[in-house]
């Protein structure tokens, strides 16, 4: 029997998937831990398929059950996505976000934007490594700056340019005053972001210490990284253009030099088609967001 998929239900199975916890997914959705387990076992039998293991070790997923958490995500970002443009069509609106990353200046192709379209109002929204493709996905941003590595799932994208990546170091550090370094020069420093969005850091068996310090979460923005960077607590590797956006005296950016550049991107949800989007692209191609000038 062909049953379709009830995105209540979804929401309530990724809650789970998110957490592995019934009782902590109940309380984040404020329902009952019993309603919670019984419309879990509804989406399993209308799925045909058995989602989560339950025994003495706690709750995992099955197989299945992280098929369907990879697909459920996108799933609901779209839904979301649909509804912030319905709502916004039904307010008689013409609303157009863009996201962008920290240090890139894109007022320049903003503004070009707005001068052939004045009928539009046009926001911005900073975001950050870990959200940078998923405004897209669920419709907080019409199209975005992204910095590489980006998830590139359900996204369609132009380069618009490349630039080096710095080491941020205390300005105490031995190498602080350095011309340059190389990845094995900064052994033993704890990196104070997610790793993947270094891919060299864990590929160098030469280079720095993997991971972060112990008991440590990475840091989510950049002024964060950069108080823990001017505390001696590790370094951080940043595009040139946001280094030189976050200039301060107590942490020193030193290139690195054997990093390849990293490129910037304008991203646009793949299956959308919208005249405004690709007036954007094409403004955004030729006036693109201010690169770094030293």
């Amino acid at each position: 029997m062909n049953t379709d998929l009830d995105l209540r239900r979804l929401r309530y199975f990724v809650a789970v998937a998110e957490t592995l916890n019934f009782g902590r997914a109940a309380e984040a959705l404020m329902i009952a831990q019993p309603v919670l387990s019984r419309q879990i076992r509804v989406l399993e039998a209308e799925l045909g398929v058995q989602l989560f293991v339950r025994d003495t070790r706690g709750t995992q997923l099955t197989e299945h059950g992280r098929m369907l958490r990879d697909e459920a995500e996108t799933l609901l970002a779209a839904a979301a996505a649909v509804r912030r443009r319905v709502a916004v069509a039904a307010r008689g609106e013409t609303l157009f976000t863009v996201g962008f990353m920290p240090g890139l200046t894109v007022t320049g192709a903003v503004r070009a934007f707005r001068e052939t379209h004045p009928d539009v109002t046009v926001e911005v929204m900073r975001t950050t490594w870990e959200e940078q493709s998923r405004v897209l996905l669920d419709g907080r941003a019409d199209v975005s700056y992204l910095r590489e590595p980006f998830d590139a799932g359900g996204i369609a994208s132009v380069r618009l340019f490349t630039e080096s990546r710095v080491a941020m170091l205390p300005s105490t550090h031995p190498l602080a005053a350095s011309a340059e370094v190389r990845l094995p020069d900064l052994a033993g420093e704890h990196l104070l972001q997610d790793p993947a969005a270094v891919p060299e850091w864990t590929a160098t068996e030469a280079g720095p210490r993997r991971g972060r310090a112990p008991g440590r979460r990475p840091s989510r923005t950049v002024e964060e990284k950069l108080e823990l960077v001017a505390m001696g607590a590790g370094i951080a590797v940043l595009p040139l253009s946001t280094a030189t956006f976050y200039i301060r005296p107590d942490v020193r950016a030193v290139p690195v030099a054997d990093l390849a550049e990293t490129a910037v991107h304008l991203g646009w949800e793949s299956s959308r088609r919208s005249t405004l989007v690709e007036d954007f692209v094409a403004v955004a191609s030729a006036v693109p967001a201010a690169q770094p000038t030293c």
